[in-house]
């Protein structure tokens, strides 16, 4: 599913009635219905009085189109408008006046001007999603009072007060039940905190042809069946071929755990054999590995001359790349720690090993040490990174917070700037790959947020590397598996918290 920004819609809208001829009073109509066939479906459990609160725009205008649609569904309905109803102008002014001649009543906004008590749910048709900054004004009073009613909220295109591209949330907002969004969906509608207060989203068709989202370069989508066979080239349920044997499923290489962390290692080698690795083998300073190997005896292990140490920052990194020969992917970072000399020694493995790698955790932050000096390790293999905001904003030379905002945007940027596959973790997780593409993943639940997560799905996209997948479909893929073993988990065990060994069986 494409995920497009307000401006990408803007120009998608344009082209439908500008050149190819679509009356836009035609896109309008097929909106407001849409709308009005989504109360519908609501009315049985909520009630058939609804209240549509709409702006001077189109959006509003859309509104208008519902409450006809609705009235003649036998509803109950009204319009309160953010400006006298008289000062319309143009589509809306059209709207308005069928909605009179078909006596459905009318008014403008005032303090006080709604008893709730009369109505059993509100349409939201104030502000479209070519919206910018916090409402103001009048507009703001009207979101404020209806978020104060207390009752179900169906929001036309996008809940007003939320940002579109960013799923920003301003002050105030609208927070529906459902959002009703035209043609294709909103960034914003795919992203936190925006899909907290979307609630559920349901994509309508109004006319406008599906084709002109690649025609005019979408590059944004969210994960589903469709898009990995489509646009990622892969079958999701990645069968086996009958005639597989260990030696053509892939050998991973995971180099990972510490004294201080040796349980990363293990789940993320664990997690690259569930994820279909034919053989895995684990690297780790030699103090390490030995009483945590009869958790896994299936595992390869590679006891690594840590000099006593019990870290990596006495492993010559030449066993690393020896280990690496022969393998079709790396996995390393997990449960590493910090040394003097890190970057040097992890620029090292990166630019001599010539295979897919994926790096991850504390990799990550020797990486972010390297970025802020002005280097990078130079590769030609493919590269995926796994960064979870903390360790994004780390890389980027940035703040937290400034990677929640836009995530999508910070993840494309580093992806384009370093060549590597971004892996934006968090609730929706983002896929950035070098050529500007990214994808939104919609599996996954807050019951995931559990120490070694993160290992895991290191473990995850490696095995998929490992098998042969390249790095954009191993970085989606994996997410998605990994979400959606996380939601089994959840399920299954009625389970508001997971440990990461619960994923681990739901692989």
């Amino acid at each position: 599913m494409h995920l497009l920004t307000a401006e990408e819609m803007r120009r998608i809208d344009r082209h439908a009635i500008d050149e190819i001829g679509i009356p836009s009073l035609v896109l309008m109509e097929n909106a407001g219905r849409g709308v009005a066939e989504e109360v519908m479906a609501l009315a049985p459990r909520i009630g058939k009085r609804w209240l549509v609160m709409a702006g001077k725009g189109n959006n509003g205008a859309d509104g208008v189109v519902a409450a006809r649609h609705l009235a003649n569904a036998g509803f109950q309905v009204a319009v309160v408008f953010a400006a006298d109803p008289d000062t319309l102008t143009g589509e809306a002014a059209v709207q308005r006046d069928i909605a009179r001649r078909l006596g459905i009543p009318l008014m403008a906004y005032s303090e006080g001007c709604v008893d709730w008590r009369d109505w059993d749910g509100v349409i939201d048709a104030l502000l479209g999603t070519g919206a910018g900054g916090a409402p103001r004004g009048v507009l703001a009073d009207m979101i404020r009072a209806i978020n104060a009613g207390g009752k179900p909220v169906v929001a036309v295109d996008i809940p007003s007060g939320l940002d579109a591209d960013t799923g920003r949330v301003h002050d105030p907002c609208v927070r529906a039940v459902k959002t009703v969004t035209f043609a294709f969906k909103k960034r914003g509608l795919a992203q936190y905190p925006g899909l907290s207060y979307a609630g559920e989203v349901a994509v309508r068709d109004i006319g406008i042809p599906a084709a002109l989202a690649d025609r005019f370069g979408v590059s944004v989508f969210e994960l589903g069946e469709n898009v990995f066979r489509e646009r990622l080239g892969v079958d999701p349920a990645l069968e086996r071929d009958p005639a597989a044997h260990k030696g053509s499923c892939g050998h991973a290489l995971v180099a990972a755990g510490s004294r201080a962390y040796s349980g990363a290692g293990l789940l993320a080698a664990t997690a690259a054999l569930r994820a279909g690795s034919g053989l895995v083998t684990w690297a780790a300073p030699a103090g390490v590995v030995p009483p945590l190997l009869m958790e896994r005896p299936e595992l390869i292990l590679a006891r690594l001359d840590d000099g006593g140490s019990g870290d990596w920052s006495c492993v010559d990194p030449a066993e690393v790349l020896e280990l690496a020969r022969g393998k079709q992917a790396l996995v390393i970072g997990p449960g590493f720690g910090r040394w003097e000399g890190d970057f040097a020694w992890l620029r090292d493995v990166m630019e001599r090993a010539e295979l897919p790698l994926v790096a991850d955790a504390d990799a990550l932050n020797i990486l972010a040490e390297g970025a802020a000096a002005g280097q990078w390790p130079k590769r030609k293999a493919p590269t995926v990174i796994t960064p979870h905001p903390g360790e994004m904003a780390r890389l980027c030379g940035t703040g937290t917070s400034e990677v929640q905002r836009d995530r999508i945007g910070v993840a494309r940027r580093f992806a384009m700037e370093r060549d590597v596959v971004v892996v934006l973790k968090g609730a929706r997780t983002v896929i950035a790959l070098p050529g500007g593409e990214a994808f939104v993943n919609p599996t996954g639940n807050p019951a995931m947020a559990t120490a070694g997560a993160g290992d895991v799905l290191a473990g995850v996209i490696g095995a998929l590397l490992a098998q042969g997948l390249t790095a954009a479909q191993a970085a989606a893929l994996g997410v998605y598996r990994h979400g959606a073993a996380g939601d089994r988990a959840a399920a299954k065990r009625n389970a508001r918290h997971l440990a990461a060994g619960d994923l681990l069986e739901e692989l």
